[in-house]
């Protein structure tokens, strides 16, 4: 009996741990989602749904296959006080779920990409920019990089231009 009530408890203390990480991601982005300084793009899973359902004839099959696959995309932007805004999301992350997939330095900007992933599938990919500016991006879903790098390509949306590099890497 003890044994089984031991394997309980580590069990909810896992899944109070798993949910508490996606709370301080979700917190980070509730927390500057009305903040004037940011630019702020959120696209539910729902609409995700929504437009690979009616998706336009002209899209091709890869971009399909992207918006079927994701659940959720959050993006934070903003110019102002970028360092600290970088420092506060970095110390949110746990990098014991996280695996830091890229790391880029160069002329005083900071990119990191990171996964969460459950074997050989991708749930999330995490981008966090610090420099001129501050990016925090958020794709959730079944993830596959190469697509992900391709869409990058084919939208405008600042913060995107960061992903294009992504089609070498895990996958």
């Amino acid at each position: 009996m003890k044994k089984i009530s031991l394997i309980l408890t580590m069990m909810v203390v896992a899944i109070a741990s798993s949910f508490g990480q996606a709370d301080a991601i979700e917190k980070y982005f509730d927390k500057y989602m009305d903040d004037e300084n940011f630019t702020v793009v959120y696209i539910s899973p729902k609409m995700f749904e929504m437009v690979a359902k009616i998706a336009p004839e002209d899209m091709d099959q890869e971009t399909r296959d992207v918006i079927k696959d994701l659940k959720g995309l959050r993006i934070l932007t903003t110019e102002y006080n970028t360092k600290a805004f970088y420092k506060e999301a970095k110390s949110l992350i746990n990098t014991k779920e996280y695996e830091i997939l890229m790391t880029v330095r160069d002329d005083g900007t900071n990119v990191e990409f990171l996964v969460k992933d459950s074997g050989d599938i991708i749930n999330e990919l995490l981008l966090l920019v610090g420099g001129d500016e501050f990016v925090m991006m958020s794709f959730v879903g079944n993830i596959d990089l190469k697509k992900i790098a391709k869409l990058a390509n084919s939208v405008d949306i600042d913060g995107m231009e960061h992903l294009k590099n992504l089609d070498d890497k895990k996958n």
